[in-house]
């Protein structure tokens, strides 16, 4: 008898306790009783659980609203993952004997944590923010394809399409993570237009991120337009020739192209003395009539209350300038546009109803300028402005700084 009820004990405890962490093994099929049919990541929690990525807990619950751990996410990580495992880098003294010592080591080693990230203890127990989430996945689709390490270079400089970028709250250091997060769809905004960098991650949230990197893992960083436009921006200050057919043309007399970085961050003086003007980034939105936009970026500057029309064979084009007047009353509404200097630099204001989410400064669409105040004499003002970009191409700068873009050439 004493033998018979070890041997329940033992089996009890074997069903509910794996590693230190209460488990019950339940099928997809067989489903939890926290998780009903109609919940919105019922498939993505079956099938993570059918794979065996995930497991539930022995009361027959999964905790879909539980936040994910570091541990957890690193044991995750370890399993879905299809890298090759390199010597590691450092250890972590507080793992020892904790029941992802071995998963979390296994991270490590696979390339998605760096154990200089948690000099103080890696802290197994503590909730994953989504800026670690973002960094992990990123480090570890590095480790696995130098494409995408290259893809992190690129995107150091980069404008992320996050409210944060603006409003604050996204690190520098950040900007490559989430922005290969981002463009590969590992991760989304929120409505809001925030990333939520401090934020944590549900267990139902984690499954449905879990199903993409299993897809994104074996894929190439060409393959993602987003952050191919993201990467472009970074490296060059523009979306041009991801976003659009449009290519460089070249300078007469040469074979050289010219190209946005040119122009980009460098002062110019504007026309009448009326003050220095310094182009920062071209963004290229196409969006359908409806005023949705086809690219990520098109989500900073268009929506429904977007206020200029979506035009037929034209892009919606954005202009980020810095303007430093030399007076209080050149600048006016009429006068800015012939100031610029170059024809493409030319933009005017408008308003939508993502200037306020993506905390944008743009130049005002129906104010006076003067009454309102927006250019102050010797007070940079840095902003966004639009104009349509047709067949017609652009062109700005001049010398060293000419930049000349449009259709490719088509032989008759």
């Amino acid at each position: 008898m004493k033998k018979l009820i070890k041997g329940l004990l033992a089996g009890i405890i074997a069903l509910t306790t794996v590693g230190g962490i209460p488990v019950h093994e339940v099928q997809a099929s067989g489903g939890f009783k926290d998780v009903p049919a109609n919940h919105w990541a019922k498939s993505a929690i079956d099938s993570a659980v059918k794979k065996g990525y995930f497991k539930g807990y022995g009361d027959g619950t999964f905790r879909p609203n539980a936040n994910i751990t570091r541990a957890e996410f690193a044991a995750l990580m370890a399993r879905v993952s299809n890298n090759e495992s390199k010597s590691s880098q450092g250890t972590y003294p507080d793992i020892k004997g904790h029941w992802a010592e071995s998963a979390i080591q296994q991270a490590t080693t696979k390339g998605f944590i760096s154990a200089a990230d948690y000099k103080n203890g890696f802290k197994p127990g503590t909730a994953l923010t989504r800026r670690e989430m973002a960094k992990w996945m990123a480090s570890g689709l590095a480790a696995k394809n130098d494409d995408f390490k290259q893809a992190l270079s690129d995107t150091k400089d980069t404008l992320v399409p996050v409210a944060e970028y603006f409003k604050g709250g996204l690190n520098k250091a950040d900007y490559p993570y989430v922005s290969v997060a981002l463009g590969t769809g590992l991760m989304a905004g929120y409505p809001d237009g925030s990333f939520g960098p401090g934020k944590t991650t549900t267990r139902a949230e984690v499954a449905v991120i879990l199903a993409r990197y299993v897809n994104v893992q074996n894929k190439d960083p060409e393959e993602f337009q987003d952050l191919r436009e993201m990467r472009e921006v970074g490296l060059t200050g523009t979306n041009l020739t991801t976003a659009t057919p449009y290519r460089y043309s070249k300078i007469s007399g040469t074979d050289k192209l010219t190209s946005f970085d040119r122009i980009k961050d460098k002062p110019y003086k504007m026309m009448y003395n009326r003050g220095m003007m310094t182009v920062h980034r071209m963004i290229v939105v196409e969006a359908d009539s409806t005023k949705k936009p086809k690219n990520l970026y098109g989500k900073m500057f268009i929506d429904k209350e977007f206020t200029w029309s979506i035009q037929d064979g034209a892009y919606n084009t954005f202009l980020e300038a810095t303007v430093i007047p030399n007076d209080n009353t050149s600048l006016s509404n009429a006068a800015f546009p012939t100031s610029t200097l170059y024809n493409f630099t030319q933009g005017r204001g408008f308003e939508s109803g993502t200037i306020i989410k993506y905390g944008l400064t743009v130049l005002p669409k129906s104010d006076n300028f003067l009454t309102t105040g927006f250019f102050k004499k010797d007070v940079p003002r840095r902003f966004w402005m639009h104009r349509y970009l047709d067949d017609n191409g652009g062109e700005m700068g001049s010398g060293n700084t000419l930049v000349m873009f449009g259709p490719p050439y088509t032989p008759q």
